[in-house]
């Protein structure tokens, strides 16, 4: 114990860093770009074909108070009929490959699939085998990957605007 408080005294509290100042701006824009393309909340089904739940626990994060995304005019949605985008998790296993396929076409048009993490996009470690069919292209059409193991909240929201960004044809600013 009194190590540890020599430490602190030494090195002082070791926490999170602020957030920098651009993390602010990308929700402000993120916010903007879907009141001009939307004109109200854009709704999103998230998928989970396989994952290991890395990417499901960052997608959370991102309904906390401090990313407050409900306030950024997106919401969660659970019916794919309901949905603007599809946003998919983990490799495809092949016990939910007809159920990705089914959610995809029940999603009206237009819409938008973003990938998640590094299984979303290429099967990641699990790659393609006996119980994987690799990433979701292999499955459905895929507009935006998020790479990452699991992909940061902040990462998540840079797809998603890219992702809208990608369907209006829309320069990144």
């Amino acid at each position: 114990m009194w190590r540890l408080l020599q430490q602190i005294r030494k090195v002082g509290l070791a926490s999170e860093v602020p957030p920098a100042a651009d993390e602010t701006m990308l929700r402000h824009a993120l916010h903007e770009q879907i009141q001009r393309v939307f004109g109200r909340a854009l709704a999103i089904r998230a998928v989970d074909a396989g994952s290991c739940n890395g990417c499901e626990l960052e997608i959370h994060a991102l309904n906390n108070p401090y990313y407050n995304l409900e306030g950024q005019g997106i919401r969660f949605v659970a019916s794919p009929r309901h949905a603007d985008a599809l946003l998919v998790t983990g490799p495809v296993s092949r016990h939910m490959a007809q159920a990705l396929c089914r959610t995809y076409e029940a999603t009206p048009e237009p819409k938008f699939v973003i990938a998640v993490g590094d299984c979303g996009a290429c099967g990641g470690v699990f790659g393609e085998s006996y119980a994987s069919l690799g990433g979701v292209a292999s499955m459905i059409p895929v507009d935006v990957v998020v790479p990452g193991c699991p992909p940061t909240p902040t990462a998540l929201l840079q797809g998603i605007l890219a992702a809208i960004r990608k369907r209006t044809h829309t320069p990144v600013t």
